[in-house]
């Protein structure tokens, strides 16, 4: 059994991204540079053209993403399927508000939407910073990477959602 194989099988399988800790702890070794080593030849490995899949890495740690080129093909099998529906409607808030102060997003969801932005911020779709007693939030480079589409239209696709929803 390749310690390789073993990686990408781990990474297959996760429903979370995966630290270098963790993907030594099953790959059974105390070496972290022979770790990067298989993720950077897997990276590698993916970038080819015909490769459906890439592998990003993000605050939580590493994980298989599908290439921004095929979500819109594919995404009726599993449109945002790591989200909840709550990530979903704090995620919506942001990105059409923005730059939106925390605090509006709480009154707007609730005290769950603490631990809502603290998934998304681990996910690198937004980000924020201290301002006051608040923080001010807005999405990432990576927000959109992940849905492979701007911000502007992906603020147009989200109120259209909502509009749906009422």
């Amino acid at each position: 059994m390749s310690k390789k194989g073993l990686v990408e099988a781990a990474l297959f399988v996760s429903d979370n991204p995966l630290s270098i800790q963790k993907l030594m702890k099953i790959a059974n070794t105390e070496d972290s540079s022979e770790i990067v080593g298989i993720i950077s030849l897997i990276k590698q490995e993916l970038q080819n053209d015909d490769r459906g899949i890439e592998l990003s890495q993000t605050p939580e740690g590493f994980e298989f993403r599908v290439k921004p080129e095929y979500r819109d093909s594919i995404r009726i099998l599993a449109p945002m399927s790591d989200l909840s529906e709550g990530m979903m409607r704090s995620l919506a808030i942001v990105a059409i508000k923005q730059p939106i102060k925390q605090s509006i997003i709480i009154r707007y969801q609730g005290n769950k939407a603490y631990s809502y932005l603290k998934g998304l911020e681990d996910k690198g779709l937004i980000k924020s910073h201290k301002s006051g007693r608040t923080k001010i939030v807005t999405t990432t480079q990576d927000f959109e990477k992940y849905f492979g589409k701007t911000s502007e239209e992906m603020k147009k696709i989200l109120e259209a959602k909502m509009e749906e929803k009422g």
